[in-house]
């Protein structure tokens, strides 16, 4: 059994009607929608989208929308679990070929696929469990260099994109993940009301099983980047930013700094194998 969950803010129909057209024609058997909306506005939406399970509730946050949709998705025992977007959506067989991969994977708790902009450029969602300077220098730094160079790395765009791959950190923007990890784990942290969450979650479903990035499946995703647009935003992305390191550690992270050195370890010897 696969399930889904997508949280709605104020949200219309045309915006959400690609990834729901991809999820009703997909082995998906129930799509949870948590509408945090100011109105109920799509509440019949499940009229036009057999598999929707349509709820509306209080805004407690993007983490605590979805983690209604997990739970009742553990309650009737999904095998699979899909964290989804509103803005994604995919052409082709996307999500019966990340089953078949996690079927045969079964030490791998999280699988992304890659992420493309609709213009087809690459989103560079791989990424290293960031540092202070992660997430902090690299917004308030106005240099282009520092940056380009930072990114490379941070962002495992030196990797080329090109492979399956083990990542410590991977986006909220699609997470197909095992049933049995989120029992183990839990869903988000609901004390991230907005941003950082997913990086959470990430990591300790990492540290539990693999976390894995699938390229030879591709989604599309229209990435608004409200904080960089939004000083609302901005704001609730600092405070979740904070909020993380208090959790994890600032400058002492023992745990941060073995798996990021692992991560680029196994890159690096597979880039030199496949040199040779």
């Amino acid at each position: 059994m696969i399930t889904a969950s997508i949280v709605f803010y104020n949200t219309s129909l045309d915006e959400v009607r690609a990834v729901l057209d991809c999820l009703e024609n997909s082995p998906v058997d129930t799509v949870y929608v948590i509408d945090h909306s100011d109105t109920d506005k799509l509440k019949n939406i499940s009229e036009s989208f057999s598999k929707v399970r349509y709820e509306i509730h209080p805004n407690g946050g993007y983490g605590k929308g979805h983690n209604h949709g997990i739970r009742k998705a553990l309650d009737i025992n999904t095998d699979y679990h899909i964290i989804i977007n509103p803005d994604i959506y995919w052409k082709g067989d996307v999500v019966e070929r990340l089953r078949d991969f996690m079927d045969a994977h079964p030490d791998c708790g999280l699988v992304m696929p890659k992420v493309l902009f609709p213009n087809g450029e690459i989103q560079y969602l791989c990424k290293l469990l960031p540092t202070p300077m992660d997430l902090i220098g690299r917004r308030f730094i106005p240099l282009k260099n520092y940056t380009r160079r930072h990114n490379e790395n941070y962002e495992l765009r030196w990797s080329g994109y090109d492979r399956v791959m083990e990542v410590p950190s991977l986006s909220g923007c699609f997470m197909f993940i095992r049933g049995d990890v989120l029992r183990k784990t839990g869903g988000f942290d609901e004390r991230f009301f907005l941003y950082a969450e997913d990086m959470d979650l990430c990591r300790r479903i990492g540290e539990v099983s693999r976390t894995v990035f699938n390229p030879e499946v591709t989604i599309y995703h229209a990435y608004h980047q409200d904080s960089y647009k939004n000083f609302k935003h901005l704001k609730m992305h600092i405070n979740s930013v904070i909020k993380y390191f208090n959790k994890w550690g600032w400058l002492f992270d023992r745990k941060r700094k073995d798996k990021n050195r692992r991560c680029i370890e196994r890159l690096r010897d597979i880039s030199r194998k496949s040199e040779d």
